[in-house]
């Protein structure tokens, strides 16, 4: 089997990584990839969003299975285009990955099933929704309708902040057309986890939970990110709640879109806050979560290439998906000044230097005329290490990313410190 992986971030390394441990693959190809993928896979300098180049390259390299991991893409129609020319391809129709390219559709979704989600009110207009949000007490949620690269949602603290933040979505369309509408939420106080799940259309197959950790530094300070990086699995969400979550979010949701007409097949990833117990919604994504792809998959037992190949079919009933005890804990170490403006093309150091300890997984890097690799994004590797347990791991993985420096480099110190105290 060939097997074509779409995108260029640390999620399409550890993608490549995992499938080229499948026995029935023969040849990888990453389009665009980063230095990373390189080391397991062929990459091929053509856009996420080229979808005809993207179907050459396809046709030429004799693919049998095409997985896709970006949202843009999928938002785009990705899955449907290369449907249409007959290629096995793992992720959600244009219609499904609605779910995560407008929050108000998955608003509407969840209001009209009865999915547990915050208290909020959707708005087109900036003058109703400043109106609005004068009456309000402050923390507020607000939430860019459309796709904003992990960063069109904004926690404001003040009537001041919360002004800017709607004045920068709609007025200064700092998100583009992701800023038409907006949703402004009430700001629940829990603990945050990601549940993703295998879907067939049908049959639903969690993954191990993860947390996730947006802001930029310790102590969830700063600005939100694409993510600072995460764990699995966390000890305060239970199997029982993960059986919960599949019977009162996942399910319902994957039948909701059946009953609009729409199968949903691929991954769909619950963002979910534990509020006093009860399990609530933040936001649903129509794909592989980044960072925690790089602490669910190492965990993966079964083969990653089954899996997605029996999604496609439908018979995912027919798979057992098993998962090693142990736990994960990811780093991700991130250009200096993300996520504001950032110089790259600085040369990393120290790869080499990590040893069995810990994972290196790349997203913003490419390698230089002299073979030698640089900086080229904000989020630049994720270094993941495996432990019996999650102390163990993070005191592993706060051993390997000291080793590893480049320019301007800043990550967190706290992943997982909350389970470990």
């Amino acid at each position: 089997m060939n097997v074509l992986i779409v995108g260029s971030g640390a999620r399409e390394h550890v993608l490549a990584w995992k499938i080229a441990q499948s026995t029935g693959v023969d040849n990888i190809f990453v389009a665009p990839g980063n230095a990373g993928t390189a080391l397991v896979a062929e990459n091929i300098d053509v856009s996420p969003i080229d979808f005809e180049a993207l179907g050459s390259v396809a046709k030429e390299r004799q693919v049998d299975l095409v997985v896709v991991g970006p949202e843009v893409p999928l938002s785009l129609g990705i899955v449907d285009y290369f449907d249409s020319l007959g290629f096995y391809t793992f992720g959600p129709t244009k219609a499904a990955a609605q779910i995560e390219s407008s929050k108000v559709f998955a608003r509407n979704l969840m209001h009209k099933y009865g999915i547990a989600c915050p208290e909020g009110h959707i708005f087109s207009s900036h003058a109703r929704a400043l109106d609005y949000l004068q009456k309000q007490q402050m923390p507020v949620v607000i939430k860019a309708d459309g796709l904003a690269a992990g960063k069109g949602t904004i926690i404001a603290s003040s009537m001041s902040e919360a002004d800017k933040a709607l004045g920068d979505i709609m007025e200064a369309r700092v998100f583009g057309a992701a800023g038409d509408r907006v949703i402004i939420d009430e700001y629940l106080r829990g603990v945050e986890v990601s549940l993703l799940a295998f879907i067939d259309g049908k049959t639903v197959v969690p993954m191990i939970p993860a947390c996730d950790y947006k802001k930029v530094g310790d102590g969830d300070e700063g600005l939100n990110t694409g993510g600072m990086g995460s764990y699995s699995p966390p000890g305060f969400f239970s199997p029982d709640m993960v059986h919960e979550a599949v019977d009162a979010i996942l399910l319902p949701a994957v039948k909701a879109m059946a009953d609009a007409g729409i199968c949903y097949k691929g991954v769909l990833y619950a963002g979910l806050m534990v509020v006093d117990g009860q399990v609530v919604v933040i936001e649903f994504n129509a794909r592989f979560g980044d960072p925690e792809t790089q602490v669910i998959l190492p965990l993966l037992k079964t083969d990653l290439v089954e899996i997605l190949t029996a999604v496609i079919r439908g018979d995912l009933d027919r798979v057992k998906i098993e998962w090693d005890k142990g736990a994960c804990v990811g780093v991700v170490m991130a250009s200096g000044g993300y996520p504001g403006r950032y110089e790259t093309g600085f040369p990393v150091k120290g790869l080499q230097d990590v040893g069995r300890d810990a994972l290196v997984f790349h997203a913003g890097t490419k390698r230089g005329k002299n073979g030698e690799i640089h900086t080229s994004g904000g989020r630049v590797l994720t270094v993941v290490s495996r432990g019996e347990n999650l102390t163990e791991a993070r005191e592993k993985v706060y051993r390997s990313a000291p080793l590893i420096s480049f320019e301007g480099c800043h990550y967190r110190k706290d992943i997982a410190l909350r389970e470990t105290q």
